[in-house]
């Protein structure tokens, strides 16, 4: 009976503690996309285009290029809960920042800003949820952590987005910084002390650049996933100036593609744990084939509702690669989870900037899918070289030849 009692209160912690690591997720990922799905109200309010807005996005997504690797090195030696409730201190003076901006160059100061700590949370975040686990619930244990995430674009985005409609889109910020102040204080209650690895270094922690198959999952993901973003990007103008819905349907609109994101978050990490390798192919050709049919559903209310929820569901694929990078660089594991995220907010910059080329060149707003698909093809072919290579120098492949990482 003890026993049993034991079991239970480990359960409960684990729930608890990951509960509170995703909570952190979903305050960071409802203020990166929260930008996108106000910015035609961001543009208005600083006297820009949507498409000069766009840049408003690719700031965020370059201060996560930034931050995530050189937070990663500087921090190798840090207490990791300490080192978390840093990062999401960082988030919050990113976002009242973003909520004060008085211009447009202080607005894409702040939001680089606000960007800096985003790929080092969740790669912290993603690593202390594994250690609670056994190996083999690893995905799943990371999938949790990144339901924050998704849970931000479920209930997150849309609700900062209707208060945005509402009150103004500062207000909104405003409520996300003060959401990252409450996780800071949360974390130390929640999750107990996870010391750094006893012989973590800078140094180490950069050994994950010299390796081959780290760069080619990161090639992978930067390419592939900047097809979600250039249509997630303009979404809400695509909603009302083309399929003609009302501006006060797009919040419903984006918990459709949350939702979507949920469910693949829990599916993709879920196959991983199973067959690694098949699932991130498989939800690579998910997002080929459903970004793809945005062009044609892009004209009707209903049928781009479907769609937005399928197109989600890719989102299985953050965990599933997030996963392998711990695999493949298992002396450098903090600089690489971080780095996956670097490699996620280069996509957002690169769909950004594809998807407003191709609205700034006339093709129209739903010409945005046309250019995901292609930019998840690309990705596609890039994970379809690294597995070549792999199985061309077996030798050189050490950690995915587990049953469940084998192609």
């Amino acid at each position: 009976m003890a026993t049993i009692e034991a079991s239970e209160r480990v359960t409960s912690n684990l729930i608890v503690s990951q509960t509170i690591l995703a909570l952190g997720g979903l305050f960071i990922g409802t203020g990166e996309f929260a930008a996108m799905g106000m910015l035609p109200d961001l543009a208005a309010s600083v006297g820009s285009t949507v498409p000069q807005a766009g840049h408003i996005i690719s700031a965020y997504a370059l201060g996560v290029v930034v931050g995530s690797p050189v937070l990663a090195v500087l921090a190798a030696r840090v207490e990791r809960r300490l080192l978390l409730v840093l990062l999401a201190l960082i988030v919050a003076v990113g976002n009242a920042a973003t909520a004060m901006a008085w211009s447009f160059e202080s607005l894409v100061v702040a939001r680089f800003v606000s960007g800096l700590p985003h790929g080092a949370y969740y790669g912290t975040a993603a690593i202390v949820a594994a250690s609670m686990v056994a190996q083999e619930r690893k995905a799943q244990a990371i999938g949790r952590v990144m339901l924050g995430l998704a849970a931000a674009n479920l209930a997150g985005v849309p609700a900062i987005t209707a208060l945005g409609q509402e009150l103004g889109w500062r207000y909104g910020f405003g409520v996300i910084a003060i959401g990252a102040v409450v996780v800071a204080l949360l974390l130390p209650w929640a999750v107990g002390k996870v010391p750094a690895e006893r012989d973590a270094s800078p140094r180490r922690e950069l050994s994950a650049l010299a390796n081959g198959r780290v760069w080619m999952t990161l090639a992978s993901a930067a390419i592939g996933f900047g097809g979600m973003f250039a249509v997630y990007s303009y979404i809400t103008p695509t909603l009302t100036d083309y399929t003609g819905q009302p501006s006060g349907s797009v919040p419903y609109y984006l918990s459709l593609w949350g939702l979507g994101m949920v469910v693949g978050n829990i599916a993709g990490s879920w196959l991983a744990d199973r067959h690694q390798t098949r699932a991130i192919l498989g939800l690579m050709l998910w997002n080929v084939l459903f970004l793809g049919l945005f062009v044609p559903a892009a004209s009707s209310g209903a049928a781009v509702a479907v769609v937005l929820f399928l197109i989600g569901i890719g989102f299985g694929l953050v965990p599933a690669l997030q996963a392998r990078l711990t695999d493949v660089a298992p002396g450098a594991q903090s600089l690489a989870a971080a780095m996956n995220h670097s490699a996620f907010n280069l996509s957002n910059a690169i769909g950004a900037w594809a998807g407003g080329l191709a609205l700034s060149t006339g093709w129209g707003w739903s010409s945005t899918g046309g250019v995901a698909a292609i930019l998840a093809a690309g990705g596609l072919a890039i994970f379809l070289v690294a597995l070549a290579v792999e199985n061309n120098h077996p030798r050189s492949v050490s950690h995915l030849t587990s049953t469940r990482s084998r192609p």
